[in-house]
């Protein structure tokens, strides 16, 4: 696809700085561009690459003021990043395109398909199962009894979710996550073994929803799991029974919570953080990787950070008091060898 300077500010809503003929054909960081190419400008740690790259048109922020002369074409729009975003999601995405079921589908003849939706190769989809108009279903995805997925999914190769589960609109699940396998429930018996708890729910996904790859979001025992409108889950990531993540939360890869804890609204949540049981997170809450809780967070918008977790700044004069311990216990034991000699 090629397009214009001024074509592209008029699909973007932005203005034109520069030469509003240049034909643009190509995407590429502003780093690497290219003739030809369009980039973007929205993390200030890039401005030198602005006036140095080689690309047709950098889209920058409206209120952005370069600090040099700059050659190449400028697109200013309210929000660089969403745009070019946008762009690629519109024109880069061939998935946008795929439609119709594949010959080697195992589809029961009391599913329900939707309009343009795609369904790949030896997907199986089980009685019952509803999938929404525009959905993207790839090969070898499993689809159990009576499971929902709203419209304009996308769920990738090998994508298992188990019976009774629903998912929302607008959702991606990447290759390898399992939904609705059963929580990790097994009750203690007299002689030492453990006895299954049929874990009978099932998991809620709503909408604007994505999830990594290989993750696990487990059933509840009773009731629902539930992944509220607009969290996004890194790979790697597991989510107990019951447990209930809050709108616009993200969490980075090999976290774990565990069952019955509650993980409130826009909580940002950094790499391998481990979560207890029966537990809350408060709202607006900011963690650090690695970083364990035991115990709930009350107070919203608190950064926490260590294991176990401590508010940021009382871990941060932890950690310098732990650096300076070799130094102590050396002094310490010269003082003790002092008194020794008197």
């Amino acid at each position: 696809m090629q397009i214009s300077a001024a074509e592209l500010a008029l699909l973007l809503k932005g203005t034109v700085e520069g030469d509003p003929t240049v034909k643009l054909n190509s995407v590429a960081k502003i780093e690497e561009g290219t003739s030809g190419a369009l980039s973007f400008l929205a993390n200030p740690k890039y401005e030198p690459f602005l006036y140095t790259t080689q690309s047709s048109a950098v889209l920058v922020n409206k209120d952005f003021e370069p600090g040099q002369p700059v050659k190449t074409t400028l697109i200013r729009v309210e929000d660089a990043y969403s745009a070019f975003t946008f762009l690629l999601e519109k024109f880069g995405n061939p998935n946008s395109r795929l439609q119709g079921i594949h010959d080697s589908a195992l589809i029961s003849d009391k599913a329900e398909i939707g309009k343009e939706v795609y369904i790949g190769g030896l997907t199986c989809l089980e009685e019952g199962v509803e999938v929404g108009d525009g959905s993207k279903i790839f090969p070898q995805v499993y689809l159990g009894i009576n499971v929902k997925v709203g419209k304009n999914c996308i769920l990738y190769p090998g994508v298992k979710v188990y019976h009774e589960c629903i998912i929302g609109d607008n959702c991606i699940i990447h290759s390898g996550t399992v939904i609705g396998s059963d929580g990790f429930g097994h009750a203690p018996q007299p002689d030492g073994s453990y006895k299954k708890i049929p874990q009978t729910g099932n998991v809620i996904i709503e909408d604007n929803v994505e999830i990594g790859a290989n993750c696990a979001i487990d059933r509840a025992t009773m009731g629902s799991t539930i992944i509220r409108k607009g969290v996004k889950l890194d790979n790697l990531i597991q989510v107990a029974h019951n447990v209930e993540i809050g709108t616009n939360t993200v969490m980075a890869a090999q976290s774990g919570i565990a069952g019955s804890s509650k993980i409130g609204k826009q909580v940002i949540v950094g790499g391998q953080v481990g979560v207890a049981g029966h537990i809350q997170i408060a709202d607006g809450s900011q963690i650090g990787a690695q970083a364990g809780f035991l115990a709930s967070v009350t107070e919203p918008n608190k950064k926490w950070f260590g294991s176990p977790a401590l508010e940021l700044r009382d871990e941060l004069r932890a950690s310098a008091i732990y650096r300076k311990l070799p130094e102590l216990l050396k002094r310490i034991e010269n003082l003790e060898k002092a008194l020794k000699e008197k």
